[in-house]
């Protein structure tokens, strides 16, 4: 916990730092603890110190740290929301803690109603299929759903999302207002790894500019959320006018390699 509270600490100085460099406030920008590899109790820890929002790569994985995390709530006050007069339970915190998980990582249409029972929200949608069957599993389950878009941006072949100049994107974008059971809120994208600064600028502020123009061409959507930036480039990411960024390995450490790289 102390290493996780200091890395903590250290992420918030380098947001607040970006925040101020862009002449932002600090509220502008959410943080999302990108918890994939890890166990259940680093969710719990992190929630201990704050942390709301968190971002897992694979269902088949969360599907396993899911009821550990039920068990945890159960037994302490830190994943508690408001009692019924309002009150906090667990009075000891200095802050509400009751955690949203969202798919941050590549989605199968086949796992879709699984990822709908799973997840608060799903943040990388990429087709139309995959729309379509969120949308149906979401109103068996009476459920409004927050999606994000993800847009490719980069030419690596390992990177998921949508091209936003594709057909595709354009029918879903045209689509979307008629699945009752999404919420759209924004899009998501991932920088390229391993380039100069102003290639990953380039880039993020490719995906705020696509979004000022998707914005104005469909008014039926929102599009407040802009995800991107990750543990080695969120200050940029901030500067370039992201609201929400996914950061892993500055909170909780060095992870197993992944094929997915959300974080």
């Amino acid at each position: 916990m102390s290493m996780l509270a200091d890395n903590l600490a250290r992420v918030e100085e380098a947001i607040t730092a970006a925040c101020r460099r862009a002449g932002r406030l600090r509220g502008e920008v959410e943080l999302m603890a990108v918890s994939k590899t890890f166990p259940a109790s680093a969710i719990a820890d992190a929630a201990q110190l704050g942390i709301a929002l968190f971002g897992e790569n694979r269902v088949q994985e969360f599907a396993a740290k899911a009821p550990e995390l039920a068990i945890q709530h159960q037994r302490c006050p830190i994943l508690s929301s408001s009692g019924t007069d309002g009150e906090r339970v667990g009075q000891e915190l200095p802050r509400p803690t009751t955690i949203r998980v969202h798919l941050i990582g590549h989605l199968q249409s086949n796992k879709s109603a699984r990822a709908v029972e799973l997840f608060d929200g799903i943040d990388s949608v990429d087709s139309i299929k995959l729309a379509e069957r969120l949308n149906e599993a979401a109103g068996k389950l009476s459920k409004r759903l927050p999606i994000l878009i993800e847009v490719k941006l980069s030419p690596e072949e390992t990177k998921s999302g949508i091209d936003p100049e594709s057909g595709e994107a354009a029918t879903l974008l045209e689509r979307l207002p008629d699945l009752a059971h999404l919420q759209l809120g924004g899009l998501m994208t991932i920088a390229p790894w391993g380039v100069a600064e102003e290639i990953t600028r380039a880039c993020f502020r490719a995906l705020r500019e696509l979004r000022d123009r998707w914005a104005a061409a469909h008014s039926s959507l929102s599009f407040d959320v802009l995800s991107m930036g990750m543990s080695g480039d969120f200050p940029i990411a901030i500067e370039e006018g992201a609201t929400r960024i996914r950061v892993g390995t500055a909170l909780f450490g060095k992870r197993t390699p992944q094929r997915a790289e959300s974080d």
